[in-house]
């Protein structure tokens, strides 16, 4: 008796109306907003416009999309061209298929196209993009926990997933092991070392989106390995394992030979991008200090003529009263000349001239 397992939703659509609510869109849909965002985050501190990396994901999303699902299909052809096949479910992405080599692939045509359209090195780019594309993924695979597809060997460890029969595509219920939060986790973690990766040895020139690509293809061949649906095999292995395989190395000899021939990061990512940036700050600093000088001859009119002369005013005239009082009435004028102090007479109380 299973005592601990991960349950699996018992349908993967909801429909409000007429309109269905698919939980695999959802999962793709939030995913590339995660990705942009964060790949935004990244291309302002690079240097770049805000903004920039959704006008490009605008080309990329959709060639990724078609990439993907090319590769799923032209990998996985029998649903739809074998005996018994569906053409026009090739079109039918909601229900799940697709291929991340092929989104990638194909998603990197889009995204030069639209770096190309606007001077904008593609590199840089990937770059800016790369951890965002993991964490993208790592929330596109709970598409699959609602489609209950591309989970692993039976298995009865507490955090196995629950998976219902269906007779009607050949599906056993079970518990197995879920790949889908295997590979989540695995994203999150390639997410997290190209950040770090990137600020410890200040990655340019494509070689965080290399890290990613070959931290993902490393976790991805054990997880694909321990899969239990139909796929091609060659020499033993799935046809995914090996594709892993080969984007590994190629990831990993980009790196090296990028690292030696373009050492450091690119320090323009976006022309006029940072000239319009600092512009703007003088701008904003200038106006600042307008609205501070502005403010602080208004303190100090305030101060001077309506604060200050009143008091010294007064203080003068109490300065005389004390005088007055302590020398009394026939105190000397301090503007008296010293021929007015000898003509007055000795012993006299008055200090007028006769």
């Amino acid at each position: 008796m299973d005592l601990a397992f991960i349950p699996s939703p018992s349908v993967g659509v909801v429909h409000l109306g007429p309109i269905p609510l698919r939980g695999y869109a959802f999962c793709i849909i939030i995913g590339v907003f995660v990705g942009v965002w964060l790949g935004n985050k990244r291309w302002i501190q690079r240097g770049g416009r805000s903004g920039t990396v959704a006008d490009i994901a605008v080309w990329a999303v959709p060639f990724g999309l078609v990439g993907g699902r090319l590769y799923h299909v032209i990998t996985t052809y029998e649903p739809y061209f074998g005996k018994n096949g569906h053409p026009l479910d090739a079109f039918k992405v909601w229900e799940g298929g697709l291929g991340i080599w092929g989104a990638v692939a194909l998603g990197a045509v889009g995204a030069w196209i639209g770096c190309r359209r606007r001077g904008i090195p593609m590199p840089a780019y990937a770059d800016a993009l790369a951890p965002g594309l993991a964490l993208g993924q790592a929330i596109g695979r709970w598409g699959n926990w609602f489609n209950q597809e591309l989970y692993g060997k039976p298995t009865d460890v507490p955090w196995a997933l629950k998976i219902s029969s269906d007779p009607a595509i050949g599906r056993i219920g079970g518990t197995y092991h879920p790949t889908f939060l295997y590979e989540c986790l695995w994203c999150i973690g390639v997410a997290a070392l190209v950040i770090w990766a990137d600020k410890r040895f200040r990655l340019g020139h494509g070689r965080a989106f290399a890290l990613y690509v070959a931290a993902y293809c490393a976790g991805r061949a054990w997880i694909e390995y321990m899969r239990v649906d139909e796929a091609h095999h060659i020499l033993g292995l799935r046809l995914n394992v090996w594709t892993a395989l080969i984007v590994f190395v190629l990831a990993v000899v980009y790196f090296v030979v990028s690292a030696k021939r373009a050492p450091g990061r690119e320090e323009v990512v976006e022309p006029g991008a940072l000239e319009e940036r600092a512009a703007a700050e003088a701008a904003a600093a200038e106006s600042a200090g307008s609205d501070s000088d502005a403010a602080t001859e208004a303190d100090g009119a305030d101060g001077g003529d309506g604060a200050e002369a009143p008091a010294g005013k007064a203080a003068a005239a109490k300065s005389a009263a004390e005088a007055e009082a302590e020398d009394g009435p026939e105190a000397v004028d301090p503007a008296a000349s010293p021929a007015d102090a000898d003509a007055k007479p000795a012993g006299s109380g008055s200090t007028k001239k006769s």
